[in-house]
């Protein structure tokens, strides 16, 4: 669902935020196609000099196919040339700061093409609105302007003369900078309202799959562009498809753009006023529903539940229809056919249980534990580190309820969590790595919350816990040299340390449960391990 930027850059690094969409063509034809883009100024300059003939034998190749781009896909049109200016802006800024006058020269002139350019494709391809109109005006002066003073520098070396421009032209071209950012805002608006009106007014399945595409397409491109989505009513339109039924083949397409979008909280309140929620409850709960459709409906419920969003707190009608809504997912995980299902409806189980603690009552009523256990030891469901962190996140909030523990015991449950403790990365991404430490710090809190209990206890010492505990916390390997698993590894020996002393080494007890809490971390943390 950022990076540091210099002050300097703050004006044209939320431009590009918005504009790097992912383009699934290979190297070669990417670079083909950027080559329409970046033009050099001097060329430019010939070619508006020259007309431009047509072979009545062969019509203009190069001409239909810029038209058929634009009109194909003038979304991604717009996003890529708006890329090539805030690059060469990023650039510009950068020159200007070397003071490097022949440079910044060049570096304006082929913004203002290059804006030019950008302006009259995109009203060739659509009749802009006139407050965009005005902008594009505004726009285009500026540009010259700066064309006009960045020349002058060119033809002095008087210090104070050319120290007065710098900082003249550093406003101007913050001005061009902010100017351009709300202009491709406006346009991208533009294109976010006709798919809209595409999925409110057609009634061709094709066609509104089709905008749903593409706004799921722009949705992978950042925050912003999600908020913008948010605002020009997205989710009003795709909730409305969701709650018709001669669209029921949309439904999986259209909740997973949904999803995407309420990872902003502008999608989060829209969702809410319109009822949303009641929405996806009804699907999660409809047995006739496609499994698809219902791990997608999960998803949506993931994100919004998110403990990442603030908006959470407000979502009153959620509590309304905790109960069908934990029932259905529980049910889902269950059933589920594969891993992705298992994962989402899981997520989103997880997610709920942090929300409202009567979540974790519900879930013990309907044999949560069992089921969730099962799971682990179906490779089929539970295929991955990020599922396996999804389930022992749900157990460790469960563990905090006292009736949890029986389920545990009779389920093996302590034997899965030495399992778990044991997760390691399958391979070199960060991504699962970190993953794994989730699993093996969630999985040492819920059995030392369980430890409570003596039984447990005793079940995790005879199953050899401790020995596990004080390898991850002696060996920053084993847990990757996460503090996070330490600390809960070592919070963990101190639990069953307290229910069965003898179950630790004198020199063991002596480093890792008699002093305080921060000495031990701080004595495993910089401990080097040791390969003899």
């Amino acid at each position: 669902m950022a990076t540091p930027q210099t002050s300097r850059q703050s004006s044209y690094s939320s431009i590009s935020g918005k504009i790097r969409c992912v383009i699934q063509v290979d190297s070669v034809q990417r670079w083909m196609d950027d080559l329409r883009h970046m033009t050099e100024v001097e060329c430019m300059c010939v070619l508006q000099s020259k007309p431009l003939g047509v072979d009545e034998d062969g019509p203009g190749e190069l001409i239909v196919s810029v038209g058929e781009q634009v009109t194909r896909d003038n979304l991604q049109a717009l996003l890529k040339r708006a890329l090539v200016v805030s690059t060469e802006l990023g650039k510009m800024f950068q020159r200007l700061e070397k003071r490097r006058w022949q440079r910044v020269h060049s570096t304006a002139l082929r913004v203002s093409a290059h804006v030019r350019s950008l302006i009259q494709e995109y009203s060739t391809a659509r009749s802009a609105p006139a407050d965009m109109q005005k902008y594009e005006k505004s726009l285009l002066e500026k540009c010259m302007e700066l064309n006009v003073i960045t020349e002058r520098c060119l033809h002095t070396e008087d210090e104070y003369f050319l120290k007065s421009m710098k900082e003249a032209i550093h406003e101007i071209l913050t001005d061009v900078s902010d100017s351009f950012s709300h202009m491709i805002d406006m346009a991208l608006a533009n294109e976010i309202q006709i798919l809209i009106r595409q999925i409110e007014d057609s009634d061709n399945v094709f066609a509104i799959s089709t905008a749903i595409s593409n706004l799921l397409s722009l949705t992978q491109d950042g925050p912003q562009l999600c908020s913008i989505i948010a605002k020009e009513g997205a989710v009003v339109a795709l909730l409305k498809i969701c709650r018709q039924d001669c669209f029921s083949s949309l439904y999986a397409h259209a909740l997973r753009t949904l999803a995407s979008i309420c990872c902003v909280e502008d999608g989060i309140s829209q969702l809410e006023e319109v009822d949303g929620i009641l929405c996806l409850a009804e699907i999660l709960t409809d047995g006739e529903c496609a499994e698809a459709t219902r791990a997608e409906a999960a998803a949506v419920m993931a994100q919004i539940t998110s403990p990442h969003h603030s908006s959470t707190q407000h979502l009153a009608s959620f509590l309304e229809s905790m109960q069908d809504i934990v029932t259905a997912l529980i049910s889902l995980c269950a059933s589920a056919s594969c891993g992705e299902v298992f994962l989402l409806a899981s997520a989103a189980l997880a997610n709920i249980t942090f929300f409202d603690s009567m979540a974790c009552e519900i879930l013990l009523q309907l044999n949560a534990v069992p089921i969730l256990l099962q799971a682990c030891r179906d490779r089929q469901r539970v295929d991955t580190p990020y599922s396996k962190d999804q389930v022992v996140t749900i157990l460790a909030n469960l563990s905090v309820l006292e009736q949890c523990t029986a389920d545990v015991l009779e389920e093996k449950g302590v034997e899965q969590l030495l399992v778990l403790l044991n997760e390691k990365p399958s391979s070199s991404s960060p991504s699962e790595g970190a993953a794994c430490e989730r699993v093996q710090q969630k999985a040492a809190v819920t059995l030392a919350r369980l430890s409570r209990d003596p039984l447990v206890a005793q079940s995790a010492v005879q199953l050899r816990a401790v020995p596990r505990l004080i390898e991850l916390c002696r060996s920053p390997a084993e847990r990757n040299n996460s503090d996070s698993v330490l600390v809960a590894c070592l919070a963990a020996l101190r639990r069953l340390a307290s229910e069965c002393p003898d179950s630790i080494g004198v020199s063991d007890h002596q480093q890792l449960i008699k002093p305080r809490l921060v000495d031990s971390f701080l004595l495993c943390s910089n401990m080097e391990e040791s390969f003899v």
